[in-house]
C-alpha cells in the first residue's frame, strides 16, 4: 500500500510520501537508543512539563489538525476536533498523575520481615524505545494513549502509523518536538507494514504496542515472542449491546445508534450486535432502525454531517461482501444496505440495519467495520449472553438494563475487557482498555496503561540502605 493522503470523500490522491530507507531508519532507531539513555533519568515534573507543553500545543492546532485527520480518513471534522480534545484530555490527566501511578510499592513490614529484608519495595522502571503499530480509524487518539504513558514513565516511542494517514503521523513528531522533547524521543517511521518485522526484531527495541486487525497483531505478536519482547495487542471487536425488558428503551435506541456510527462505524469499540429481548424488540428495531435513517450522510467537512465516507474503498467492499452474504442467506434489510445515490464519488455507505441474523452468515462472526448492524431477537437473559459470547472477540459490551441481579450476572459471565451498563463503551484515561480473546490482550490507559512498559523491580536490603554493610 503506497504511503499517500487520499481524500476519502473523493477519491483523490492528494499527495504521497517516499517511505524512509534503512539507513534513515537505522538513523532514527539510534536516536532513540540514546536519547532514551538521556531521558530515563529525568525526573517525572520534568517530564510533566514536556507533557503538558505537547498538550497546549495540540489544543492550539486543534481545527488544523482536525481537518487534516478529515481529509486524510473521512471521519466529520466534529468528530475529528472531539478526537483532539480527548487526545489534551489524556496528556494532561498522565502529566498530572504519572508520579503517583509509578510510585514505588511498598508491602506489608510483615511481610518485609519475613523476606529476611530490613527494607523492600518495587520500583517501576522504563524498557526503553517503544515501537507503536497504529490505525488510521483514531490517528491522533490511538497515539497519545499509547505515547502519553510510556513517555511519562521514561520511554522514548516510534511510530509506524498506517499509511493513509501520513501527514498525521508527521505531524505528531512534530508536535513533541515543538514541546521540547530532545532529539529521539518520539519519531515517526515512514515505512511499509513489510518493514515492521524488522525494526521489532532490532535490538534497540525494548517492546512494541499494536492497535490493527488480527492478522496484524499475530503478526506482531509471534515476531516479538521470537524475540522475547514485551507487546500489547488491541485488535479487533464485534461488541454485544445487550437490551432488556428494564430498559429506557428510547434512551437505549438512541445510544444505540451513536454507538454503532461513531466514526462512521470505524471502531473496535463500536457496538456492533445488538441482542434485544423479545419483550422489547420489535420498539426497540423500529426506534433504532429510525433513528439510522435518519442520520445525514454528506461532505465530513460539513459541521452538520454524521456518517462520512469509509476510509478506504477496500475497506467500503468488505463491507458489502459482508451485507450481501447476509442478505442471501436471509436476513432481512430495516434500512440501507447500499452506497447512497446522493454520494456517488467517495467511499460512503449508507447506515444499514440487519435482522434475522443467523450463524450461517459471515456477518454472525466477522467484524463490520463500517455502519452496518446486526439485530437478535432473544428469549432471555441466558440467551441473551449465550449470543453475546459467541464471537471470537472480547474486546468490551454493552447492556441496557435497570436491574441490579441482572447487572451482576453480567459482569460475571459477559467474557469483554469491559461492561458498560445503561451507555456505550468509551475509553478514559482513568479507565483500563483492552480485551481479551481474539481481541488482544495487555491493557492501555490507566495505571494498568502505564505500568505495561516498565520493569516492576524489585528492590531489597539485606542491610539498612544509609548503613554501609561490614566488611
Amino acid at each position: 500500500m503506497p504511503i499517500s493522503t487520499t481524500n476519502p470523500a473523493t477519491g483523490e490522491t492528494l499527495e504521497t510520501f517516499e517511505a524512509m530507507d534503512a539507513e534513515e531508519v537505522d538513523r532514527r532507531l539510534e536516536r532513540a537508543r540514546t536519547a532514551f539513555e538521556e531521558y530515563r533519568t529525568t525526573g517525572f515534573a520534568e517530564r510533566a512539563e514536556l507533557m503538558r507543553r505537547a498538550a497546549d500545543e495540540l489544543e492550539k492546532d486543534q481545527d488544523e489538525i482536525a481537518r487534516t485527520v478529515t481529509t486524510e480518513m473521512g471521519k466529520p471534522v466534529a468528530a475529528a476536533r472531539a478526537e483532539v480534545a480527548k487526545c489534551v484530555k489524556a496528556m494532561r490527566w498522565y502529566a498530572e498523575r504519572a508520579e503517583g501511578l509509578l510510585a514505588d510499592e511498598h508491602p506489608s513490614q510483615g511481610d518485609v520481615e519475613d523476606s529476611g529484608a530490613t527494607t523492600a519495595y518495587v520500583r517501576y522502571r522504563p524498557l526503553g524505545p517503544v515501537l507503536a503499530v497504529m490505525p488510521w480509524n483514531f490517528p491522533l487518539w490511538q497515539v497519545i494513549r499509547f505515547a502519553a504513558p510510556a513517555l511519562m514513565a521514561g520511554n522514548t516511542g516510534l511510530l509506524k502509523h498506517a499509511s493513509n494517514v501520513p501527514r498525521t503521523a508527521l505531524y505528531l513528531e512534530e508536535l513533541f518536538r515543538r514541546a521540547g522533547y530532545p532529539e529521539g524521543c518520539f519519531q515517526t517511521l515512514l515505512i511499509g507494514s513489510g518493514e515492521v518485522e524488522g525494526v521489532l526484531r532490532d535490538r534497540r527495541v525494548a517492546a512494541a504496542t499494536l492497535t490493527g486487525s488480527e492478522p496484524a497483531g499475530r503478526s506482531v505478536a509471534s515476531i516479538a515472542g521470537d524475540e522475547i519482547k514485551k507487546t500489547v495487542l488491541e485488535l479487533g471487536g464485534s461488541d454485544p449491546y445487550l437490551v432488556l425488558p428494564s430498559a429506557d428503551v428510547a434512551k437505549a435506541a438512541e445510544v444505540a445508534v451513536a454507538a454503532r456510527t461513531q466514526n462512521n462505524g470505524q471502531s473496535c469499540i463500536a457496538a456492533k450486535r445488538f441482542i434485544v429481548h423479545r419483550e422489547v424488540y420489535e420498539e426497540f428495531a423500529r426506534l433504532f432502525t429510525d433513528g439510522m435513517r435518519a442520520l445525514k450522510i454528506g461532505d465530513p467537512m460539513d459541521e452538520s454531517t454524521r456518517i462520512g465516507p469509509l476510509s478506504s474503498e477496500r475497506g467500503r467492499a468488505d463491507l458489502e461482501e459482508l451485507v450481501e452474504d447476509a442478505r442471501k442467506h436471509g436476513a432481512t434489510v430495516l434500512c440501507g444496505g447500499r452506497r447512497p445515490a446522493s454520494h456517488p464519488a467517495g467511499w460512503f455507505y449508507e447506515p444499514t440495519v440487519l435482522a434475522d441474523i443467523t450463524p450461517a452468515m459471515r456477518i454472525h462472526r466477522e467484524e463490520t467495520f463500517g455502519p452496518v448492524a446486526t439485530l437478535y431477537r432473544v428469549a432471555d437473559l441466558d440467551e441473551a449472553i449465550e449470543v453475546a459470547n459467541d464471537t471470537d472477540f472480547g474486546l468490551s459490551s454493552n447492556v441496557w438494563t435497570r436491574d441490579r441481579a441482572e447487572q451482576e450476572r453480567c459482569v460475571r459471565d459477559l467474557r469483554a475487557g469491559g461492561v458498560y451498563f445503561n451507555g456505550m463503551t468509551a475509553s478514559h484515561p482513568a479507565m483500563p482498555f483492552g480485551g481479551v480473546k481474539r481481541s488482544g490482550y495487555g491493557r492501555e490507559l490507566s495505571g494498568h496503561g502505564i505500568r505495561e512498559f516498565c520493569n516492576a523491580t524489585t528492590v531489597w536490603h539485606g542491610t539498612p540502605p544509609d548503613v554501609p554493610a561490614a566488611e
